[in-house]
């Protein structure tokens, strides 16, 4: 309720002399009460009478404000563009106008506005630093956001460039030039070293980049410590020891995705959801993603028990609503992807916290419990790269064995291929081409006459960059052939005019491998050391083609080299890939969602009898030095064969300069023990 003298004073806008000040704390006060509409008037009435007041650029923002809150976009970006008239270096303006354009669908329009911003001669001062930096990061949103890394990439750099320390920016420069094959993707310069560079990049950016765990492990907790922590005093929906009774009632499992809609890990979760069995589990789902109609989004729904929308809750009301839903497991489907909402769990909301399947790594975080593996991606050995505790199911990667596919099957001419080629196929994303896999690709085609690569189109630039640099390696660029993006039922059809996928390293096929598969296109695969490394081992093994998983960059080549020189050995492969389709386990998803649901049950035992795993993150920060200490642009990690003398040896001159305590990784009680005896 606005008071009665806040009224009278309204009589006064009319007449000159009504301060600035005055008039922003009556439009105020009408906000707070939520008559927007009315604090609206206030503005423009003030306006009206006070034309050649010296600060009216102030109050056409702040009214600015108030209507694109409210709806009135236009008239929003009138008052804009009015401020910017008379107070051209008022920059805050270009900030908003630049938003409004761009929501009206106006691109380039809203890109010079913000440039103008950014490039406009200013005293150099705090604020306007800021405001320079805004426009810059606003640019490079919204052209990643359209599908141009390039124009993004050089935004990004400015960013970068302005302020090292906003690392966000800098991970983003990183990712884009990994996105465009830019190699080498980390180029720093005066004011961007390339540790900066390191500490900056994104975790999934880090599994692309290079195949070295300990690396990932480290960028992943300084991550989740820069971005998805929550200091316990803000925790206000806290379940971390809620009691577990399973007496009368199902265990509550909650997952969280922004991925549930036309999505790679949205198909391979929906049949997964319809199998779930109603007796044991009751399924909570907690979607984050933008705005979702689509059918396989409507899918989910029609099939979960409970679904809630949680995108425009704060992390507290997510996290208070799953407290509230009672959930005794909750299962972290982003990791460090887009759209995650890791400081949900940083709340605790359940008692048991789960990383799997949308992002393949560890999440180096304190409050994560377990990981879900398999055999092949985190054996027993390799158990020490992860903070939460393993556990496996027999294939890591559940599948929606009913895909759509389109019954029309094009030619190879359709597609625009030699029809008499031996195809090599890859359709990863290209930021998981790397330049040593590109270099195995190219040494593959120079011995396997009449051969052919095809990749997945990503813009003209990118492609042109890849034909250069198969001309550099001595290949014919004409060799090279991309895939137009298309549905993915008509993506799904022309999958089986290759005669061999080979995946990409560190970062390998995932659903992509999944979908080769499932159309008998066999898939060779180099399997490292980090969990995206190995996926594609595993997806293969469990498709009945284990022969086809290499250990070493020569027996990859060795083997494709092979394959191109015999197409019945490779249409032999595709035969059994149709044979064993119904009866693998990559595609027995039955087996997959009993042994989930099996796995629940024994976290959720463990939890009874007091033996939640406890997350180790000891020494991570001094994993992560190490790694940046360690990388090199002619490094490849993956096939690094000493890989772990390196870690040792870095660790003990680290010790012997500041004691580490054991962490139970590379770093034990006789580690210790020998470095303090040298």
């Amino acid at each position: 309720m606005v008071e009665s003298d806040d009224l009278a004073l309204l009589q006064t806008i009319t007449t000159p002399g009504l301060l600035l000040g005055d008039m922003i704390n009556i439009a105020g006060r009408y906000t707070d009460a939520g008559q927007l509409a009315m604090a609206e008037q206030v503005y423009k009435i003030w306006i009206q009478f006070n034309p050649d007041h010296p600060q009216l650029f102030i109050a056409l923002f702040n009214c600015a404000t108030l209507q694109s809150g409210i709806g009135g976009a236009e008239a929003a970006m009138a008052n804009l563009e009015r401020a910017i008239a008379l107070n051209p270096d008022f920059l805050p303006a270009y900030i908003n106008l630049g938003g409004l354009q761009e929501r009206a669908g106006s691109l380039e329009v809203a890109i010079t506005t913000w440039n103008a911003a950014a490039t406009r001669p200013l005293a150099v001062t705090g604020s306007n630093a800021h405001y320079v930096f805004s426009a810059y990061k606003q640019m490079a949103r919204a052209l990643l956001e359209a599908q141009q890394a390039g124009r993004a990439e050089t935004a990004l750099w400015r960013c970068a460039d302005l302020d090292p320390t906003q690392l966000d920016t800098v991970g983003q420069l990183v990712a884009a030039r990994l996105g465009q094959c830019k190699w080498p993707p980390l180029e720093p310069w005066e004011r961007v070293d390339r540790r900066a560079l390191l500490k900056g990049i994104n975790p999934l950016s880090v599994a692309a980049y290079s195949d070295d765990p300990l690396l990932q492990l480290g960028a992943a907790a300084a991550f989740t410590e820069r971005d998805g922590s929550c200091p316990p005093e803000a925790i206000v929906a806290e379940r971390r020891d809620a009691p577990i009774d399973l007496t009368g009632r199902r265990l509550r499992v909650g997952y969280v995705s922004s991925d549930l809609r036309d999505h790679a890990v949205g198909y391979l979760m929906a049949e997964l959801f319809e199998l779930h069995d109603r007796e044991k589990v009751e399924v909570f789902a907690y979607y984050c993603g933008p705005p979702a109609t689509d059918a396989l989004n409507a899918r989910t729904r029609a099939t979960v028990e409970h679904y809630a929308d949680i995108r425009g809750m704060t992390d507290d009301q997510a996290a208070r609503l799953i407290a509230d839903d009672q959930i005794d497991i909750l299962i972290d489907v982003n990791g460090h992807t887009r759209d995650s909402r890791t400081p949900v769990f940083a709340r605790r909301p359940a008692p048991i916290l789960v990383n799997w399947l949308g992002y393949p790594g560890t999440m180096g975080s304190p409050f994560h419990h377990y990981i879900v593996g398999d055999p092949w991606i985190t054996p027993p050995e390799l158990e020490q790269y992860y903070s939460e505790a393993v556990r496996r199911i027999p294939c890591y990667q559940p599948n929606d064995r009913k895909r759509i596919v389109a019954q029309a099957r094009p030619s190879r001419t359709d597609a625009g291929l030699p029809e008499d080629a031996f195809v090599f196929c890859c359709f990863n994303g290209p930021q998981k081409i790397t330049p040593f896999t590109f270099g195995r690709w190219m040494e593959i085609l120079k011995r396997t006459p009449g051969s052919v690569l095809w990749l997945l189109d990503s813009n003209p630039e990118t492609n042109a960059r890849l034909r250069e640099q198969a001309r550099l390696r001595g290949v014919e660029s004409e060799r090279l052939f991309f895939a137009p993006k298309q549905p993915n039922p008509m993506h799904m059809a022309r999958y089986p005019l290759a005669d061999l996928f080979l995946d990409t390293a560190p970062y390998g096929a995932h659903t992509t491998a999944s979908d080769a598969l499932w159309m008998a296109v066999p898939v060779l695969t180099l399997s490292g050391r980090g969990f995206a490394s190995r996926v594609c081992g595993s997806l293969v093994r469990s498709a009945g083609l284990p022969e086809l998983v290499c250990a070493t960059a020569e027996e990859y080549v060795e083997r494709a080299v092979a394959f191109g020189a015999d197409r019945e050995a490779t249409r032999a492969l595709h035969d059994r890939l149709e044979a064993n389709r119904s009866t693998c386990v990559l595609f027995d998803m039955d087996l997959l969602v009993r042994s989930v649901e099996d796995l629940f049950q024994e976290m959720a035992a463990d939890y009874q009898a007091g033996q939640r795993p406890k997350p180790n993150t000891a020494n991570l920060d001094a994993y992560l030095e190490i790694g940046i200490e360690l990388d090199r642009d002619d490094r490849e990690m993956l096939t690094e064969e000493n890989f772990d003398s390196l870690y040792k040896g870095a660790l003990t001159r680290r010790h012997q300069a500041r004691p580490l305590r054991p962490d139970g990784r590379f770093w034990t009680d006789e580690d210790v023990a020998a470095a303090e005896r040298q």
